[in-house]
């Protein structure tokens, strides 16, 4: 590199060419500047980042605010799966605009739920996986509906199609 010096990702002046991943070589450190790549394992512990540059930060406090925020995440994941906003007779272009917020906000939140669970902290997956179940025990089972004529196994009608991967 001749006296020049590489900011970027490149080779780091080591002479490893263009290798963008690859780590630098036993012996050495990375600048700075440089940060190394997220975790791809699940680990348990409060020193994560969720969803956001420095959040939670090392307090036990903030973790748990973090896993509150991820359960309640995936309450309302269901709860906009399984809402019934729109009554009958209500005008075709409203009923459209309706579902296509609602569609929007589910799918925002669900990315985020998904960015979050890509933190790979089993308290926050777990805090996801609690958060859509209690989600769907409340809006989509059925089991805190009044009515005794509908039979347990039908499906429940919501204003939104199912999600699909």
């Amino acid at each position: 590199m001749d006296g020049m010096h590489d900011h970027g990702m490149g080779d780091m002046g080591m002479g490893m060419g263009m290798d963008m991943g690859a780590p630098p070589p036993m012996g050495h450190f990375m600048p700075p500047h440089q940060h190394m790549m997220m975790r791809m394992t699940f680990f348990w512990g409060k020193n994560v980042e969720v969803l956001f540059k420095g959040w939670p930060g090392h307090s036990s406090n903030m973790y748990a605010v973090s896993l509150i925020v991820v359960f309640f995440l995936g309450i309302i994941v269901e709860w906009l799966s399984h809402c019934q906003l729109i009554k009958a007779g209500t005008n075709h272009v409203a009923a459209g605009l309706v579902q296509t917020v609602m569609h929007a906000l589910r799918v925002g939140v669900s990315l985020l739920l998904m960015l979050a669970v890509m933190s790979f902290n089993g308290g926050v997956f777990l805090a996801a996986v609690v958060g859509h179940t209690v989600g769907f025990l409340l809006f989509g089972s059925g089991i805190f509906k009044k009515s005794d004529t509908t039979p347990p196994h039908k499906t429940f009608q919501s204003d939104l199609p199912p999600m699909t991967c």
